[in-house]
């Protein structure tokens, strides 16, 4: 089998030689080429035309996301991002995300030789992951709006895109007449691609949607510049989760990265769970951890939807969650940047529906609106 062409583009000469060791200690990858920067990197591309790419974000001579806009338009490729763990740096890989990016790489400030040898399986199974990933050309995508931050999370943004400020009107709500049930809750899992395909389904939703719960692997640093993000765009609010709070409709709630999240149910209430319990099926937060809690505590109240991701997390529970009444969507393998978690839900016989991920909003918001009128304080 070939082995899978590995450049990595970075400008550091320690970090270069760090990953390319690396990639090469596998047996079923190699490093091809380094570069320093953009520059050196579009030459050792064009040479060495390699399957994955591993790109810092912070680079000389050119941003790395102008680069990666760049590539992204005029060579599509897979590319797992090289973020610094920062605030800054969250923000500028949910950029990344949106530009193309499969995945990234949280390195560490200090201690990058061991940071990074600590990190190396997970390094290599995002390598693998992204070699297999479905790479598409972002509409729109420009230099320019490339080196753009999110600045845009503001709560003054978020105000001005909800009320249809910021250059037009937000994003056009399902025309279906809706009739909203507050019992209802979407459950959402996601793992790889998952930062964008949430994005779409909560920029169709109202403001007064059924409350969202989510599960989006994703390392701790990370989720709230997401949350922030979603929150800027969206009708809905959208947020961290927090232990103990109520979950309440027209609000999406994130599992924050390095914790578990679930539901529970207190008194005519549901509450969020945040807690540190160990990870389940190598993740925290898992989404057999939120969708095992939705069948026991939702029951047919919930529905819930499995996104793009590798592996099989959450698969289980999303039967389970179909056992006790829920009604199930799983996204297509056309939509998905990778086709792993839906596939094993599907195979579980876990899922109702298999659609597109540009109908999978109106297709909740036609159940909630099958489901009728039933009010809760």
């Amino acid at each position: 089998m070939a082995k899978i062409k590995v450049v990595v583009v970075d400008d550091s000469a320690l970090v270069r030689s760090l990953l390319s060791e690396i990639i090469n200690r596998q047996p079923d990858m190699e490093c091809v080429g380094t570069a320093a920067d953009p520059l050196q990197a579009r030459e050792v591309i064009r040479e060495r035309n390699p399957d994955v790419i591993t790109l810092d974000v912070e680079m000389p001579k050119m941003d790395g996301l102008e680069f990666l806009a760049r590539l992204m338009r005029l060579r599509p490729t897979p590319v797992v991002m090289v973020s610094t763990l920062t605030e800054q740096g969250a923000e500028t890989t949910l950029r990344a995300l949106e530009l193309g990016a499969v995945d990234f790489v949280a390195k560490p400030r200090i201690g990058v030789a061991s940071g990074l040898q600590q990190l190396a399986d997970d390094i290599v199974d995002k390598i693998r992951i992204a070699a297999k990933a479905h790479v598409r050309r972002p509409a729109a995508v420009t230099p320019a709006s490339a080196t753009a931050t999110a600045a845009a999370s503001s709560g003054a943004a978020s105000a001005s895109v909800r009320s249809g400020a910021l250059g037009g009107s937000p994003p056009p709500a399902p025309a279906t007449p809706i009739r909203l049930s507050t019992e209802k809750v979407i459950c959402i899992g996601a793992s790889t691609g998952g930062t964008e395909a949430i994005k779409e389904i909560l920029m169709q939703l109202p403001a007064d949607a059924p409350a969202v719960v989510i599960t989006q692997h994703m390392p701790p640093g990370f989720t709230a510049s997401f949350a922030a993000r979603l929150d800027s765009l969206c009708r809905i609010r959208v947020s961290e989760a927090r232990d103990g709070e109520r979950i309440l409709p027209g609000h999406a709630y994130i599992a924050p990265g390095g914790n578990q999240f679930s539901i529970a149910r207190s008194g005519a209430n549901y509450v969020a769970v945040v807690d540190d319990s160990p990870p389940v099926n190598r993740h925290k937060p898992s989404v057999e951890v939120l969708f095992r809690s939705c069948a026991r505590v939702l029951g047919p109240n919930a529905i819930g939807v499995m996104l793009t991701g590798m592996g099989a997390d959450g698969a289980e529970a999303m039967k389970e969650m179909r056992d006790a009444g829920a009604y199930n969507i799983a996204q297509d393998e056309a939509s998905c940047v990778v086709f792993g978690m839906p596939k094993m839900a599907i195979q579980a016989g876990a899922v109702h529906a298999v659609l597109p991920l540009k109908d999978i909003a109106r297709a909740i918001m036609e159940r909630v609106a099958a489901a009728g009128v039933r009010h809760r304080i």
